[in-house]
């Protein structure tokens, strides 16, 4: 081998697998579909955009956070109650004006911020099932009834998404559960993200540093803040235009239209099967509320309407793959668990309410 194809080789290498796959994936499309390569592009624009602010105040909030040298205080204090974290932390991302997509880097902040697994849990599922604007649309096209099973179901999620994760932890699982947030060095390097009170090599972390807010009096508290905030900010910006990058061909192949269509009327398996096309399936929240109400007119299970609206706001593509690319493979697995298990009881239940 040449010394320019080590050289090539070399530098492949040492540019991230997911950069390189955004690009391999316009490249196909160039190749095939050429017509799709600025819809998409104009599709990730746009989504990309719309969640920027989200993304730089929070990724800010951790890195400031991480020098000042709170992330541990806040992480001891949280810690101090579990049970009580789980609650606040559910019923805020129940009543949270976030969806999906906006609260990926927020709970990235959390993370970073020494939040204890269980309430980060509580908050993820339950934020994106519910919202200010979305309770307004449903109670408008479904009816107020429908609206606050969603929102019920939305807390109740979170909580038995938290404490089961409690439970897990404390029989010892998911004593490591984070990746390594970092662009430069791995797990234990100068620049790896701090992911609680436990790091991603599954040691405990130093000793807290002195609490200062005003970290720029300190340079090496400048150096922490600048090295925290390049790092999630890169690292949650790659993954999230790779989930909006796929998330346009979906939406371009895999119409909404095309994902109800097929889940049928009032049947025996109405439930499971909204769950099934629900989970892997990406349909926005706003979108579903019409083509919901108009598939209840024709005789769709109550049940199975909420059970899909669950399962796909929890399993959206681009919240999934933030989850998948923050969390090691064992905790992503649960995270799909709790979210397969709660939609069917959640559609069990309804539907049980509606016929009793």
């Amino acid at each position: 081998m040449t010394d320019l194809a080590l050289t090539m080789q070399g530098a492949v290498r040492r540019i991230d697998r997911v950069w390189l796959a955004i690009a391999a994936v316009f490249l196909i499309l160039l190749a095939f579909r050429p017509e799709q390569v600025l819809v998409s592009a104009g599709f990730v624009f746009d989504a990309f955009s719309w969640i920027l602010p989200f993304l730089l105040a929070s990724v800010l909030l951790a890195a400031w956070l991480k020098a000042a040298g709170a992330d541990r205080v806040i992480g001891a204090t949280v810690s101090r109650s579990p049970v009580r974290a789980i609650l606040v932390f559910a019923a805020a991302g129940a009543f949270s004006p976030f969806c999906s997509c906006g609260v990926v880097p927020l709970i990235a902040a959390l993370l970073a911020a020494g939040v204890p697994l269980p309430a980060v849990m509580a908050f993820w599922v339950a934020s994106p099932l519910m919202d200010p604007e979305m309770f307004v649309l449903m109670w408008a096209m479904l009816g107020l009834e429908f609206t606050l099973a969603k929102t019920l179901a939305a807390f109740g999620l979170g909580l038995a998404g938290g404490f089961a994760t409690l439970a897990a932890q404390r029989a010892g699982l998911f004593a490591a559960p984070l990746r390594a947030i970092s662009t430069g060095g791995g797990c234990g390097s100068s620049t790896s993200s701090a992911c609680g009170t436990t790091n991603t090599c599954g040691t405990e972390t130093s000793a807290s540093p002195e609490l200062r807010w005003a970290f720029w009096r300190d340079e090496s508290r400048r150096a922490a803040f600048n090295a925290e905030a390049r790092d999630i900010g890169l690292f949650l910006a790659k993954w999230l235009l790779f989930a909006f990058t796929l998330e346009s061909l979906m939406v371009r192949w895999l119409p909404p239209e095309m994902i109800v269509s097929h889940l049928g009327g009032d049947t025996g398996y109405a439930i499971p099967l909204a769950v099934a096309i629900g989970v892997p399936a990406y349909l926005n929240g706003f979108a579903a509320v019409p083509l919901m109400g108009e598939l209840m007119s024709m005789g769709m299970a109550p049940g199975a309407a909420l059970a899909f609206l669950v399962a796909g706001g929890v399993t959206s593509l681009p919240a999934a793959m933030a989850v998948f690319a923050l969390v090691r493979l064992p905790l992503f697995g649960w995270y799909l668990l709790v979210s397969l298990a709660g939609s069917l009881a959640i559609g069990y239940a309804y539907q049980g309410w509606m016929a009793f």
